[in-house]
C-alpha cells in the first residue's frame, strides 16, 4: 500500500515518472491512493460533489505518474524542501490544551506566524528565487525580480532577495499598511506604490517586466511558489504522524495546493479541509463554476485571503487533493484570533486564524465526525497592525457578549445618569463608554439618551444585565455586533 512507502522511496520513485496525460479518478481508483473518501473534491458551500473517472485497471503507479502531470507534484516539493531548508525556519507543531478542550480533539498549532517576516510565505519566495537563480544564472542578481503584494508576499520576497543578492522590486497598492512598507524598504527593497487595490498593482508590475527585464514571481499561482508552501506538509507528517485532518485557510489557493499534495501523498488517509471567509469566497466559486472566476469582495478581517480570483495552477493541483471547502464569518475570524491571544498568547492575523476559526464552537467544522481527532491548524501569518489588532480585539469580545452596546433612556435630573450606574456597579458590569444624547430622543424633555459600552463576563452575564435594566424600568435597546435584541 502507498501509506506504507517510505518518504525517501516515494520522493524517488516520483522523481522518476515520466509525464503522462492526466486522467481522472474513478472511486476504487482514489481509494487506492487517497484512502477511502471516494470523492475527489467534495465541497459544502450548496454546489454538490464532483467526481472524475480514470480508466479500469490503473496501477498505483500509473496514478503517481497522473499526479506527476499535475502542474505541482510531490517530487517539486521534495525538492524544495531540501533547498530551503537552511533559509526558514522549522517551525513547530505544538498541542494546545485549552483549544484542544475548547474544540473537543487533539488540536496541533503549526506556528508559520514565527517565520523571520511572520508568515509562511517565506517557503514558497525562498524557493522561487533558489530556482530561478540557478534556470538563469548571475544575471538573475543583475536583473531581479518584480512582484506584486500588499504584505506577506511582499515581505518574504525582500528579505530573501537581501539574503540571497538578489535586487527585488515591489509594487504595492495605496492601502498597503504602512509598517509593512517600511519594513519592505529595510530589506532592501524597490517599492513602487501603485494601484488602489492589489489587482491594479499586479497589472502595473507587469509592464515593469517588459520594460526593464524583471522577473515576475506570483505570490500564489507560481508553480515554485506552491512548492515552498508544500513543504509545510511534509513538516507536519514528520512533526504529528498520527495526524487524521489538516485544516488549511485558503487565499489564492496556492498553501492548500502544496499542503495538501504533500499531505496526501505522505499519508493517503489524511483529511484535509480549506476555509476561506465569507466574504471573498473564491476557491467556493471556482469549484462551482470548474474554473477560477473573478468573484465579488467585501473588505474582511482576513484580509491576507482577500484574493478575487485563484490561481489557475493552484486551483488545478488543489483540486484533485482537498476533501472539503468550508467558509467562515467574521465573527468567527474574530473570535479564533481573540482564543489565540488568550488562551496562547499568539498573536496571528484574520487570515492565519481562519483555520481554527472554521473549528470553534459553531464554526462550519464543528462537526461530531472530527470530535477527538487530531487535527493540525496552521496559523499562517503574524502580521497584523496594532490597531486592526485593536479593533479585532474588540469585535471578538463582543462576539463573545464580553463587551455589549445599549441605549437606555434615563430622568435628565440630577442623580438620573447616577442611578444607571449604580445599577451597572451591582451587576458587575464595567463602563468602557458612556455618552448622553438630548436631542434626538422625541419624548418628554425630562429624559436623556445614555449610550453605554460595558464589560461583562459573557452571555449568561449580558442576559442578567438586560433583565435588570429592564426591571428597573429603563427603555432599552440593546445590540451585540451583529445581533439585534428585544
Amino acid at each position: 500500500m502507498l501509506s506504507s512507502i517510505s518518504y525517501r522511496t516515494l520522493r524517488s520513485t516520483l522523481g522518476k515518472l515520466s509525464t503522462k496525460p492526466r486522467y481522472g479518478l474513478s472511486s476504487s481508483s482514489r481509494s487506492l491512493f487517497f484512502g477511502a473518501n471516494p470523492r475527489i473534491r467534495p465541497f459544502s458551500a450548496e454546489s454538490g460533489e464532483e467526481s472524475l473517472d480514470v480508466p479500469p485497471g490503473m496501477e498505483a503507479k500509473e496514478l503517481c505518474a497522473m499526479r506527476n502531470s499535475l502542474p505541482v507534484t510531490f517530487a517539486d516539493i521534495s525538492r524544495a524542501h531540501v533547498a530551503i531548508k537552511n533559509g526558514i525556519k522549522r517551525t513547530s507543531c505544538e498541542k494546545s490544551y485549552f483549544l484542544s478542550e475548547l474544540i473537543g480533539a487533539n488540536i496541533f498549532l503549526k506556528t508559520e506566524f514565527r517565520q523571520f517576516t511572520g508568515s509562511f510565505k517565506e517557503r514558497g519566495a525562498r524557493n522561487s528565487l533558489l530556482q530561478h537563480l540557478r534556470e538563469q544564472g548571475d544575471s538573475f542578481k543583475t536583473t531581479g525580480a518584480i512582484a506584486a503584494s500588499a504584505g506577506n508576499h511582499a515581505l518574504a520576497m525582500a528579505y530573501h532577495g537581501q539574503q540571497l543578492g538578489i535586487p527585488i522590486t515591489v509594487v504595492m497598492p495605496t492601502v498597503a499598511p504602512l509598517a509593512k512598507v517600511d519594513k519592505c524598504r529595510k530589506f532592501g527593497a524597490r517599492i513602487i506604490i501603485e494601484g488602489a487595490h492589489i489587482g491594479e498593482a499586479k497589472e502595473f508590475a507587469e509592464t515593469l517586466v517588459e520594460s526593464e527585464g524583471l522577473t515576475y514571481i506570483n505570490g500564489y499561482d507560481d508553480p515554485s511558489i506552491m512548492a515552498g508552501a508544500g513543504t509545510m506538509g511534509i513538516e507536519i507528517i514528520d512533526e504529528v504522524p498520527c495526524v487524521d485532518v489538516v485544516v488549511v485557510p485558503i487565499g489564492g489557493a496556492g498553501l492548500i495546493a502544496g499542503v495538501a499534495c504533500a499531505v496526501k501523498t505522505l499519508k493517503p488517509d489524511v483529511k484535509v479541509y480549506g476555509v476561506e471567509p465569507k466574504f471573498c469566497a473564491s476557491f467556493t466559486a471556482a469549484l462551482q463554476a470548474g474554473k477560477p472566476v473573478p468573484t465579488d469582495m467585501t473588505p474582511t478581517l482576513a484580509d491576507g485571503l482577500a484574493v478575487p480570483v485563484v490561481g489557475s495552477h493552484a486551483f488545478e493541483v488543489a483540486r484533485h487533493y482537498v476533501d472539503e471547502t468550508v467558509l467562515c464569518s467574521e465573527k468567527e475570524i474574530s473570535l479564533a484570533v481573540l482564543r489565540l491571544i488568550e488562551n496562547e498568547k499568539m498573536v496571528v492575523e484574520g487570515g492565519g486564524a481562519s483555520g481554527l476559526a472554521a473549528l470553534l464552537p459553531g464554526g462550519a467544522l464543528d462537526r461530531p465526525e472530527l470530535k477527538g481527532k487530531n487535527i493540525v491548524v496552521p496559523l499562517c501569518g503574524g502580521n497584523i497592525d496594532t490597531t486592526t489588532l485593536g479593533r479585532v480585539i474588540d469585535r471578538g469580545l463582543a462576539a463573545d457578549d464580553r463587551l455589549c452596546n445599549f441605549t437606555a433612556t434615563v430622568s435628565d435630573r440630577p442623580g438620573g445618569i447616577a442611578r444607571l450606574t449604580e445599577l451597572l456597579f451591582r451587576e458587575n458590569a464595567s463602563i468602557k463608554d458612556i455618552y448622553h444624547e438630548r436631542a434626538w430622543l422625541h419624548s418628554n424633555v425630562d429624559q436623556v439618551q445614555v449610550k453605554c459600552v460595558v464589560e461583562l463576563q459573557g452571555k449568561d452575564h449580558a442576559k442578567r444585565l438586560r433583565t435588570a435594566l429592564r426591571q428597573a424600568g429603563y427603555p432599552l435597546s440593546w445590540s451585540n455586533l451583529d445581533e439585534e435584541y428585544d
